[in-house]
């Protein structure tokens, strides 16, 4: 088996590429190793020291480090880790992960605007973000403003900023005239 690395715009995170399908459906963060009860490769990984997150894309795992871990060490950790994981055959995500998902995400109602500027997350930003090991999800469009939340490598990257601002918001404007601004989740 052969794992492939690339660097991302988050120096704390690098992608894991291990040439086969990761998540069957949707993405999954962790931030801790107690969010991973059902998530046996993120236990693994989690087991690692260093390790500060774990990001699952569909063919991809985004791993994030503490600030006091160098990657020359905690690379090679994380490569056998893979490794070993997907060697055994073993689930990334047990069934009862999937079990427990919630079914929001199918049922949302959208006004035409906020349905417009989703569909152009879903189809022109996400699989640009994917690429850098990380996510961006729609939570909502207020008085003119689009809020996103950004996970995985994207989430805390020195750039994200900018990608917000200059990269999305412009392309949103363009598109979506009602749009005014774009905003981090949280920042209210």
């Amino acid at each position: 088996m052969f794992i492939q690395t690339e660097a991302t715009p988050n120096p704390a995170t690098i992608k894991f590429l291990p040439g086969q399908s990761v998540l069957d459906r949707g993405t999954a963060e962790f931030k801790a190793a107690g969010e991973a009860s059902e998530a046996p490769l993120v236990q693994r990984l989690f087991g690692l020291q260093g390790v500060e997150g774990v990001f699952l894309g569909s063919d991809f795992v985004s791993v994030s480090k503490a600030e006091d871990t160098d990657w020359s060490v905690l690379k090679p950790m994380v490569l056998g880790a893979l490794m070993e994981h997907f060697s055994t055959g073993q689930p990334v995500v047990s069934a009862a992960y999937y079990a427990g998902e919630s079914a929001v995400g199918d049922k949302i109602e959208d006004d035409e605007i906020s349905a417009q500027i989703r569909e152009l997350i879903e189809t022109r930003v996400r699989p640009m973000v994917a690429m850098d090991g990380g996510d961006i999800e729609f939570e909502s469009f207020e008085d003119g403003v689009v809020f996103l939340r950004m996970r995985g490598a994207c989430a805390g990257c020195p750039s994200s900023t900018a990608t917000l601002k200059m990269g999305i918001e412009n392309m949103l404007k363009h598109f979506v005239p009602e749009v005014v601004e774009v905003r981090p989740a949280g920042d209210f």
